[in-house]
């Protein structure tokens, strides 16, 4: 593929043909939905909104509904289907509290770049600012967590509304739309059309980098000697990873990839070198700040990734590729700033390497990826396999057991989040969701739901734990009515893990609140309760048998694994210092490695 024939842009112009002429406003919102192929959305009525749910119940229609048992987990159902499928997903409200309940999952899919449309209900227009029964200025509250914020003041607006945001939240860096419609509004009647085209005037995403930077970051690559790749989240957002695995083995150097672009590249590939980070490997976080150059793509310098700033790879120079201009050096000064979609910079820049005859200059980069070998060989996650259950195990006998099946993982926030990182093996993009940006714990449980809706035939596996499972629990509601066959293993400590592991080592072991114990609730009669499947694993020999009965069973499915509560996450790099400042356990006999 030549640089002067890019990838063309993913396209976004409307799919369907709707019906068009009078109609309400509600039924409107709905043939939006249909003509941007939105098959499925996730919420709950309320007064407000509630005409849209009339509009629902009178009309035919293709856009399936889904009941939720709080708009946190339609937040999150939205943006677990939306990671999964790279679709626009869609979560809708009622005003005040039920609009105020999905500012978790806004803000998480804000700091994610996750594609969502954020349906939410108001006041009739003469009740705005008297202090209404459930009104909350939504625009006002949601407007630094979004790309942008839509309040309809004429119903006539509504087409024009969607066509836009759903064209602002899946172009250039992806991300929440909000559109908050009052009643009145929805309840009015107008002469529909959809529009095919679209007027912002001020927002036009850059497409294909400067050819010079292109020239320039070629010519980097191939006088470094010792250079990493630095792979974030844009490159799965922007669909791009053909495009790195091209470029990646063009190029022949290590790669490391982030939390949120786990999967992105192959994690069995020769070059990935996996997580960086406070709970990366060592091999990555030493390659990182020993390099003389970062290629970094779709990454934004991250304080997890980067530890103490100043200190991070201090003797690198920096390429940054990026679909948004306001990445480029906001947390790291980039020498080659490149702008643009991944999908069109990414063979651009190959082409421009191949061209250069950069072919013998991999030979100049062999001793540094030997070197890397050898930290990579020396120093594996490990953990100590005595005592209680531990964590690893179990993440190892998921990765091991289930090697050959179609399986998407997503994960809560804490201690387990950082060992399924770190211990399974991700090989397809979208195929490991979790929460970044914002940390949210309770994002697993509907985040697998709504990736499981998206995909009904693969197997979807949220490895939680018991702090963030209890934050969103009764969605199993959903998933049982549903017949939605997630399984969620809990990896269950009895305590609140990050927390007290930070408590442990950080502030003189004082245990404050933190404490949640490990039979409380009974997580198998609980998942019996909601019409659940439930399972409990105690020891190394129950692992193997609740896996595969869980799986085996296609049924919504809850596992308490009951872990070592003493176990920490390791390496760890503490809060202040540089990334390459690791902590440890020491090595004895009783060490298991991670040898694949």
């Amino acid at each position: 593929m030549s640089a002067t024939n890019p990838i063309p842009a993913r396209p976004d112009t409307p799919r369907v043909a709707v019906r068009t002429g009078s109609m309400t406003g509600a039924e409107a919102i709905i043939r939006c939905l249909e003509a941007e192929g939105v098959d499925i959305c996730w919420g709950i009525p309320g007064g407000a909104i509630l005409p849209l749910y009339d509009a629902w119940a009178r009309v035919e229609h293709s856009v399936r509904h889904i009941l939720v048992r709080h708009e946190q987990g339609a937040g999150h159902m939205a943006q677990g289907y939306a990671r999964a499928t790279g679709k626009v997903g869609v979560c809708i409200g009622t005003s005040g509290p039920g609009a105020t309940n999905l500012v978790t999952p806004v803000a998480d899919a804000f700091l994610d770049s996750t594609p969502l449309i954020v349906i939410t209900g108001q006041v009739p227009t003469h009740l705005i600012g008297s202090d209404a029964f459930q009104e909350a200025d939504t625009t006002g509250i949601f407007m630094p967590i979004t790309k942008h914020s839509y309040l309809i003041t004429d119903v006539r607006d509504i087409p024009r509304v969607f066509r836009e945001a759903f064209h602002i939240a899946r172009t250039g860096r992806p991300g929440p739309v909000l559109v908050d419609i009052p009643k009145d509004l929805a309840n009015a009647t107008f002469d529909f059309s959809y529009p095919e085209e679209i007027d912002l005037p001020g927002y036009r995403p850059t497409q294909t980098g400067h050819p010079l930077q292109v020239q320039s970051a070629a010519e980097a690559i191939a006088r470094a000697r010792r250079p990493v790749l630095y792979v974030g989240g844009g490159v799965l957002n922007a669909d791009a990873c053909t495009e790195l695995h091209a470029f990646a083995e063009a190029v022949g150097i290590p790669v490391v990839t982030t939390l949120m672009a786990k999967g992105a590249f192959p994690d069995s590939h020769p070059l990935c070198l996996g997580l960086p980070g406070m709970h990366g490997s060592k091999f990555a976080n030493w390659a990182m700040n020993r390099a003389d150059l970062l290629v970094t793509i779709g990454a934004r310098f991250d304080d997890r990734v980067t530890g103490k700033l100043d200190a991070f790879a201090p003797g690198a120079k920096v390429i940054h590729m990026d679909i948004d201009p306001a990445e480029i050096d906001k947390n790291r000064k980039a020498d080659v700033p490149i702008v643009g979609e991944l999908r069109q910079v990414l063979p651009a820049l190959t082409v421009a390497y191949l061209d250069l005859r950069a072919e013998d200059r991999i030979a100049s980069k062999r001793e540094w990826k030997d070197q890397v070998e050898e930290w990579r060989f020396k120093h594996p996650f490990r953990y100590r396999r005595v005592g209680p259950l531990k964590t690893q195990f179990v993440m190892e006998r998921f990765r091991d057991l289930l090697a050959d099946r179609d399986v998407i993982w997503t994960t809560g926030v804490g201690q387990h989040q950082m060992w399924a990182a770190q211990w399974l093996k991700v090989e397809k993009p979208r195929h490991f969701i979790t929460s970044g940006g914002l940390g949210t714990m309770g994002f697993g449980v509907p985040a697998a739901i709504g990736a499981q809706m998206a995909y009904p035939d693969k197997t979807v596996i949220n490895i939680d734990g018991d702090g963030c499972f209890q934050m969103t629990m009764q969605e199993l509601a959903t998933a049982v009515s549903y017949d939605v066959p997630a399984i969620h293993a809990i990896l269950n400590n009895g305590w609140l893990g990050m927390v007290r592991q930070w408590q442990q080592l950080f502030h003189g072991e004082r245990y404050s609140e933190t404490l949640l114990r490990n039979d409380l609730p009974d997580y198998v009669k609980l998942a019996e309760s909601f019409g659940a499947l439930g399972l409990r694993a105690e020891t190394e020999a129950d692992v193997d048998r609740v896996i595969m009965e869980a799986v085996e069973s296609r049924r919504p499915c809850v596992i308490d694994f009951r872990v070592d509560h003493e176990e920490k996450v390791y390496p760890m790099v503490p809060a202040g210092a540089g990334s390459s400042e690791m902590i440890d356990e020491p090595w004895d006999n009783d060490w298991v490695e991670d040898g694949v």
